[in-house]
C-alpha cells in the first residue's frame, strides 16, 4: 500500500506541474484522487472528511480572486501603483521600497496570486514607462515575484495555505492574525534588505516620475472605484465580527466578491461574466483532490516517520521546534509544491503530543515554511509558475537558472528571519495572542 501510495502521490506531482496538453491542475489531482480510491489506498469516507476541510479555505481564496480581477479591471491596482511610482519623487530606491509596501498590502487582503499575477504585470508596464535598463527592470519585477509570497503571512486570507491551515487546526482570523502579523513584519524587513542588497547595483538612483500617467487616468470605473473602499472596510469588518461569531471566512468574503459583481452593473466597464469565468474554480477541484492524495500517503503511515522528526524537534524546545518545522517545509514545498507540502506537514503536526505553545509553533512554523519556501525553486509554487508564464507572454523572460540563483540566495535568509521573529513572538506573548 505504501508504494502505490507513494506512486501515485509523484505521479499526480508531476502532472499538476508539467500540465501536459494543458492538464487543468484540478484535473490532475482528481485523477490522482481517484486512482487511489481504485487501488484501496484511500477509502470513500475520506472525501467527505476532505470536502469539510477545504471547502471554506479553497471558496474563500476563489473569492478573493473574483474581487481582485473586479477592482483589476476598475483601475484600482493600476491607480495605487502610479501613486507609488510618483511618491517617490524620482527616487529609484524609495519607489523600490513603495512598491514592496504596496506589494505587502495587496499579498495581504487579496492573497499572493493577486501580487503575483496583478500587481507584477502592472509594475511591469510602469518601468518600461519609465525606460529603466533591462537589469533595473528585473530588480523591480523580482522584488514583486519575492514580496508576493514572503509577506503573504498576515491574515488568513493573505494566501491559501494560510487558510488551509487556519481551518484544519480551527484558528480563529482575530488569533491568526494576532500571531502572524510580527513575523510578516520581520519578513517584509528582511525581504527590503535582501532585494537591496542582491540588486544594490541595478536599483536606478534616478528616473523621470513626470513619465508616468496621473493615477487617476488609471480609473476605469469610477463609480465602483469608489463604492471599493467601502466594500473593502465592510469585509474587513466582517471578517472580525465573523470570528468572534464563527462564522466561515468564504460566507464574509463571497458577501463581498457579489457585492462587487453587482456594482459592475453600475459603470458597465467590468464584465462580471468575464470576471466568474476567469476565476480559478480549478482551486477548489485539486485542493480536494490533492488533500485526498496526501491521506493517502497518511493511511499508508508514510507521514508517520515526519511526524516522529517533528516531535524530536518539538523536545528541544520552543526555537529549534519553530527553525526546524519551518525550514523542512520550505525544503519539501520547494521541491513538491507548497500545497501538498503544507497538506503533509498538518496531517504529521496534528498528532504531535507537546505543549500548546509548542504545538502552534509547530503549526505556524508549517504555515511559514509553506509560505516562503515556494521561492527557493520555481516549482514551488503555482502562482511562480503562473507569474512566470505571465512575464514570459509579456517578453520578459526569466530562465529557471536565473530564478534559481535568487532564490538559493535570499530565501534561507528571509526564512531564518522570519521564523526566529515566529519563535521569539510566540515566546513572548503566545499564551497572551493565542488566547
Amino acid at each position: 500500500m505504501a508504494v502505490a501510495a507513494s506512486t501515485v502521490f509523484i505521479l499526480t506531482l508531476i502532472l499538476v506541474i508539467w500540465q501536459p496538453r494543458r492538464l487543468g491542475i484540478g484535473w490532475a489531482a482528481l485523477g490522482g484522487a481517484a486512482l487511489d480510491l481504485a487501488l484501496g489506498v484511500i477509502k470513500p469516507a475520506n472525501i467527505l472528511t476532505v470536502t469539510g476541510i477545504v471547502w471554506d479555505a479553497t471558496l474563500t481564496f476563489v473569492a478573493l480572486i473574483v474581487i481582485s480581477l473586479v477592482l483589476d479591471d476598475a483601475g484600482f491596482f493600476r491607480w495605487a501603483a502610479f501613486h507609488m511610482g510618483r511618491l517617490a519623487r524620482g527616487d529609484g530606491r524609495r519607489a523600490m521600497v513603495y512598491i514592496m509596501i504596496l506589494g505587502t498590502l495587496v499579498s495581504a487582503f487579496f492573497a499572493n496570486d493577486g501580487t503575483a499575477l496583478i500587481l507584477t504585470p502592472i509594475v511591469y508596464e510602469m518601468v518600461l514607462v519609465l525606460e529603466l535598463d533591462q537589469r533595473g527592470v528585473l530588480a523591480f519585477i523580482m522584488a514583486c515575484g519575492f514580496i508576493a509570497d514572503t509577506t503573504s503571512l498576515p491574515l488568513v486570507i493573505s494566501n491559501l495555505v494560510n487558510i488551509v491551515s487556519a481551518d484544519f487546526f480551527h484558528l480563529d482570523f482575530i488569533s491568526y492574525a494576532g500571531v502572524m502579523l510580527v513575523p510578516d513584519l520581520a519578513a517584509l524587513a528582511a525581504t527590503l534588505a535582501a532585494v537591496f542588497w542582491y540588486y544594490r547595483r541595478h536599483i536606478p538612483a534616478t528616473y523621470s516620475p513626470e513619465k508616468l500617467p496621473e493615477p487617476a487616468s488609471a480609473i476605469r470605473a469610477p463609480w465602483l472605484f469608489k463604492a471599493s473602499w467601502y466594500v473593502l472596510g465592510a469585509v474587513l469588518a466582517g471578517y472580525l465580527v465573523g470570528a468572534l461569531l464563527h462564522l466561515p471566512v468564504s460566507l464574509i468574503t463571497w458577501s463581498g466578491a457579489i457585492a462587487l459583481l453587482a456594482g459592475t452593473r453600475r459603470d458597465k466597464t467590468v464584465n462580471p461574466w468575464r470576471v466568474l469565468k476567469s476565476a480559478p474554480w480549478q482551486v477548489v477541484i485539486f485542493s480536494i483532490g490533492m488533500y485526498l492524495v496526501v491521506f493517502g500517503l497518511r493511511d499508508a503511515g508514510l507521514t508517520a516517520g515526519l511526524t516522529a522528526l517533528l516531535a524530536g524537534l518539538a523536545g528541544h524546545g520552543l526555537l529549534l521546534g519553530v527553525v526546524g518545522t519551518g525550514a523542512l517545509i520550505a525544503v519539501l514545498s520547494s521541491c513538491m509544491n507548497n500545497m501538498p507540502a503544507v497538506m503533509v506537514g498538518a496531517l504529521s503536526i496534528a498528532p504531535v503530543h507537546t505543549t500548546i505553545l509548542l504545538h502552534h509553533g509547530l503549526i505556524f512554523a508549517n504555515v511559514v515554511g509553506a509560505d516562503l519556501g515556494p521561492k527557493l525553486t520555481p516549482i514551488g509554487s503555482l502562482a511562480t509558475l503562473l507569474w512566470l508564464h505571465v512575464l514570459s507572454v509579456r517578453g520578459l523572460k526569466i530562465t529557471w537558472t536565473d530564478y534559481l540563483k535568487v532564490g538559493l540566495t535570499l530565501t534561507p535568509f528571509i526564512l531564518l528571519v522570519t521564523l526566529l521573529a515566529l519563535a521569539g513572538w510566540l515566546a513572548v506573548a503566545g499564551r497572551f495572542v493565542l488566547g
